[in-house]
């Protein structure tokens, strides 16, 4: 993997390279107001609910470290997580499946930041499989009351924690494509 590869794969960049943000200079996030075309604003609307499920989820992890009370975090965590973790997927799906391919078309110059999204739905995926692995492991430790519900309870909040900041860039880093793409070439009638 190259340097410039690697300076853009999702668990190491700070933010997207000037070639890729063409069209948040011209439309910038300060002008991201109540103006937006409905599909720009539902889509922050979506990122906006991500964020909210790791934020909640990071204050469960951070109640049930000072508590250790394994059964207040597992009655709340796991709805939280499997919420979070269907719909993440299924807007992946409709963006890699649908939006993005229209977005290429519209606009062939995006093409390589439609690129980087989608190679990070493929590494955020995989985050998402083993997500839902450690949440079953620790729901199937409480159901049977074993021994190692503490051991089940850290390494899902371990990956969770691990995972928020990837994540989260990935949310930013997408809003600074497609959100401008939406508004500066008016997608309205074709997404």
């Amino acid at each position: 993997m190259s340097d410039t590869a690697d300076a853009l794969s999702l668990a190491s960049r700070a933010g997207l390279p000037p070639e890729l943000l063409y069209l948040r200079a011209a439309f910038p996030r300060d002008r991201w107001t109540s103006t937006l075309d409905e599909t720009a604003a539902f889509w922050l609307q979506m990122h906006a609910s991500f964020r909210g499920h790791q934020a909640h989820m990071d204050g469960l992890i951070r109640q049930w470290r000072a508590s250790g009370d394994a059964t207040a975090l597992h009655s709340q965590l796991i709805p939280t997580l499997q919420s979070f973790l269907q719909h993440l997927d299924g807007h992946h799906r409709v963006e890699s499946g649908h939006y993005f391919p229209m977005m290429r078309r519209v606009e062939p110059g995006i093409g390589a930041g439609i690129d980087l999204l989608d190679r990070d739905h493929e590494a955020i995926h995989g985050v998402l499989e083993a997500m839902f692995r450690a949440g079953l492991a620790f729901h199937q430790a409480m159901s049977a009351r074993t021994s190692d519900i503490a051991d089940a309870a850290n390494r899902l909040s371990d990956l969770i924690e691990a995972n928020a900041r990837p994540l989260l860039r990935h949310l930013e880093d997408e809003e600074d494509i497609v959100i401008p793409l939406i508004q500066l070439r008016d997608l309205h009638g074709t997404v």
